[in-house]
């Protein structure tokens, strides 16, 4: 009798597995409770429906002919045999699987022991603590914002530097993926989107051209970055007039090769630029002396003019007189030192003696007039 009884709950389970894909389910997965109470009612209302559900496939099995039992019972035995014969190919695959990692896991413990893991990653932290350095004084941080669960780029390389846990592959990842996007992204020319702190101390959002890692502008104005703040700021002082030309034209570039402003020390060079002070604020800082020299200078510069125009004219003068030496005139030093040799006609012939005072004197009257503003000078 018991034998009977445990052939027909069998059957009965064996029709169950066929069936169960044709029958819709009486009862859903419970949402979760928020009491004891809730959880005791949903485990009883699926109970009752698994009950329920148990007492109409038993039905349907009695009420069906010998025929359709006979049926039945021969597809449960072949689902049977084909879940049998799965559950073994499956039991089979995990433990060649379950060897094999075994295996594995051996192998690399080895490999690991003859690389030297603890060097590899050694090393791995030193190049993300001098990467994190590089990164933090690049502009091009800017461009490469992290989602806000994580961490940006130098404060992720910076943790990975100190961390004293062992790397996962993922961070290994992430640490030469920064070092290459940097590298790949210090050849571009680009614009993107990003916040431009101004002189009023506003952050605005604006488009931002950058050229490598070298210069970035923005509406034709020209940026510095802030490493500790990770933002780009307008130059409280902008360049020249012919520099700022330049680099609008450069903004309204949109195809072949365009000249720009390139600042090679990151941006040195431009701060060292603008802090160069005009020709106005030279003499002011020169204060009570500068405005002397300027004053002094003024004046030598026009006794300058004056003198080289006075001998401009006398050089003149001489050419002319060369040219008719029996005849001398008095416009011109020349002619008035040889009229001073000549003597006057109405007075006897001097001895030599006489005549070359008589020269040396002409000569003496001149040579101030040539010399004029030389000691100011």
């Amino acid at each position: 009798m018991n034998n009977v009884v445990r052939k027909f709950t069998g059957v009965v389970l064996a029709v169950a597995l066929i069936t169960v894909p044709m029958l819709p389910a009486v009862a859903q997965q419970p949402d979760s409770a928020s009491s004891l109470d809730e959880l005791l009612k949903s485990v009883e209302s699926v109970r009752k429906g698994e009950s329920e559900l148990f007492d109409q496939r038993v039905a349907e099995y009695t009420a069906a002919s010998e025929s359709a039992k006979a049926t039945m019972m021969r597809q449960a035995e072949a689902r049977r045999s084909q879940l049998e014969a799965t559950s073994t190919r499956l039991s089979d695959t995990y433990s060649a699987n379950e060897l094999r990692i075994n295996s594995l896991n051996i192998e690399l413990v080895k490999k690991a022991q003859d690389l030297g893991l603890a060097e590899v990653f050694g090393l791995s932290r030193q190049l993300a603590g001098d990467a994190a350095g590089v990164l933090n004084q690049s502009l091009i941080s800017t461009q490469f914002t992290a989602p806000d669960n994580q961490l940006n780029r130098v404060e992720f390389l910076r943790h990975f530097a100190v961390a004293r846990t062992t790397p996962t592959p993922d961070e290994l990842e992430r640490l030469w993926f920064e070092i290459q996007r940097e590298m790949t992204a210090q050849g571009d020319v680009l614009r993107y989107q990003a916040d431009v702190v101004q002189p009023t101390g506003e952050a605005v959002a604006g488009e931002v051209i950058r050229i490598g890692p070298f210069t970035a502008m923005s509406e034709g104005k020209f940026l510095a970055y802030l490493p500790e703040l990770n933002a780009l700021t307008v130059l409280p002082r902008q360049l020249p007039d012919e520099f700022l030309a330049i680099a609008e034209d450069f903004s309204e570039a949109t195809e072949g090769y365009a000249t720009a402003v390139v600042d090679h020390t990151r941006g040195v060079l431009i701060a060292l630029y603008v802090e160069r002070p005009s020709w106005l604020q030279r003499i002011e800082l020169g204060e009570e002396v500068g405005y002397i020299i300027i004053i002094v200078g003024l004046a030598g510069a026009l006794a300058f003019l004056y003198q080289l125009v006075h001998l401009v004219i006398v050089r003149g003068a001489v050419r002319r007189q060369l040219k008719n030496l029996d005849n001398p005139v008095d416009d011109n030093p020349l002619g008035r030192v040889l009229l001073a040799f000549k003597g006057d006609p109405n007075r006897i012939e001097e001895d030599a003696d006489v005549a070359e005072l008589r020269i040396s004197e002409a000569a003496l009257r001149e040579v101030p007039k040539l010399e004029r503003f030389q000691a100011f000078l």
